[in-house]
């Protein structure tokens, strides 16, 4: 059962780096555009920035899953190296039980932050509802509860094992 948890959060997990960096690049492309627009042809395009900021949202709560499964999310290095086997599994633990506390606030927030904002327009893009920005909170709170957990059951600390 553990194994497949862990082969399903793998693919989670990957999905949700493809999507970050997916937005990072839509954000840096959009951002050459815009300068281009602005600076070069001299007609700004107001909705580049507007979709700037909404990649960027998503690049952030979908990127969060991966820093969760690779343990660099909350750090207790010091207690953690100063620690026996048993006190370190409990850390793990408690870290694990403070993080998905904080996810699963951000994910009821953020569902009902989204269903709020369903009304709102966007400036500069008129036709779409802010409830496409304020979603990524919960979908990324959904995606990072996985990586959690699977951190929990397989832990990395790649960056304890190469600190001096």
């Amino acid at each position: 059962m553990k194994e497949y948890f862990l082969k399903f959060e793998s693919y989670i997990t990957g999905f949700s780096l493809i999507v970050a960096c997916l937005m990072l690049a839509i954000a840096a492309s959009l951002g050459v555009f815009q300068i281009v627009t602005r600076f070069i042809l001299e007609k700004p395009a107001e909705w580049t920035e507007v979709l700037i900021r909404f990649s960027l949202i998503w690049m952030v709560f979908m990127g969060i899953p991966y820093a969760f499964r690779q343990g660099a999310m909350v750090s207790v290095d010091v207690l953690y190296r100063w620690s026996k086997p048993r006190m370190r599994r409990f850390l793990d633990w408690m870290v694990a039980i403070a993080s998905l506390a904080l996810i699963a606030v951000i994910v009821i927030v953020g569902w009902d932050y989204a269903n709020r904002g369903k009304v709102q327009s966007v400036i500069g893009l008129e036709d779409v509802s802010m409830f496409w920005a304020y979603v990524a909170m919960p979908v990324g709170g959904v995606f990072a509860a996985f990586g959690i957990v699977g951190n929990l059951l397989d832990p990395k600390r790649l960056e304890l094992d190469t600190a001096q």
